[in-house]
């Protein structure tokens, strides 16, 4: 088998980078870097261990896009720093979220790494890093694909069909991480295995998330979703049972369903991820280097962030791949 492409979530990764590695690192001038270190040090863990081929740590252009709003008003609002909708002038921004004062100026310093070492990044204007994830994972005709992210609404990429594609949760720690095919998936959530990636959006739909203020079908918890999506195997089925009076649907749930019609149709969009997102990448291509694009730029930036330690890492994890 090839070597793997390994899409990154990088909001995710250096959000638990900021809260997992002390603050107390610092760089010589006293800025803190606890979010740098720990980003680079997960991103040498993870060539060494799955010694990809292609890497591409994928960004959030857009963490709460409008389209998704305009469907769910609720979606990630609480995460809201300041909402430009509801200024007096409205700018055409997108809202802004909240971030930790000390964590916005290490993103910075990690694309001038990222950069220097010529590692891709990409983004789409619009759209989330799910959708990048799941636009490059739907795409990929030749190689193994990891998605690595410790959010839970990527397991709806999970797909046997070649190129398969697994998703690395961090949702415990990367020392902790879990791998998650279609079987691991229909495992742990009682979602059909021959379609777990969908049954998985779809059950998400039907739980809810209060961490994306996303409300769900009130009354319908995950295990009764699990078992609904079980037994009919997918939302569409469910919802002709629920219009079938002579369907076996418990009348309960059916009531159920059918007061939340107006939800479940909005929220299709808002669950899946998008796989057509005008996806733009930094670099050429996406081959990891196995050495820096501009050595001196990294050096630089290494001694004036304090993070030389790392950098070696990540350099002796691309000096055990294959040149």
């Amino acid at each position: 088998m090839s070597a793997p492409v390994l899409l990154l979530d990088g909001a995710s990764m250096w959000f638990r980078s900021f809260f997992g590695v002390p603050s107390s690192i610092t760089a010589p001038d006293g800025r803190p870097v606890n979010a740098v270190r720990g980003f680079i040090d997960s991103v040498a863990t993870l060539i060494t261990r799955e010694r990809p081929g292609r890497l591409v740590v994928c960004l959030d252009l857009d963490w709460r896009p409008q389209f998704r709003v305009d469907l769910i008003p609720s979606y990630k609002a609480h995460r809201v720093a300041v909402e430009t909708s509801n200024l007096e002038f409205d700018s055409g921004e997108p809202d802004l979220e909240e971030v930790p004062d000390e964590l916005t100026p290490q993103v910075d310093m990690i694309m001038e790494l990222l950069d220097a070492f010529g590692i891709a990044t990409a983004g789409a204007a619009g759209y989330e890093a799910d959708d990048v994830l799941g636009t490059l994972a739907a795409a990929e005709r030749h190689d193994p694909v990891v998605v690595v992210s410790g959010d839970r609404d990527l397991l709806q990429l999970v797909d046997d069909d070649p190129p398969p594609v697994r998703v690395l949760y961090l949702g415990r720690g990367l020392s902790n991480a879990t791998m998650f095919g279609p079987a691991e998936v229909a495992e742990k959530y009682g979602v059909p295995v021959h379609r777990a990636g969908p049954a998985y959006a779809e059950l998400a739909l039907l739980r809810g998330d209060p961490s994306d203020g996303l409300p769900g079908v009130p009354g319908v918890g995950e295990k009764s979703a699990a078992t609904m999506l079980a037994q009919y195997g997918s939302l569409a089925e469910i919802l002709a049972a629920a219009h079938d009076p002579k369907s076996k649907l418990a009348k309960a749930f059916r009531a159920k369903l059918l007061a939340a019609t107006d939800y479940i149709e909005a929220a299709g969009p808002v669950v899946r991820v998008a796989h057509d997102a005008p996806v733009r990448f930094s670099t050429d291509d996406d081959r990891l280097p196995l050495t820096a694009a501009d050595p001196a730029r990294v050096a630089e930036l290494a001694s004036a962030y304090g993070v030389g330690s790392s950098i070696g890492r990540l350099q002796k994890a691309l000096d055990g791949l294959p040149g």
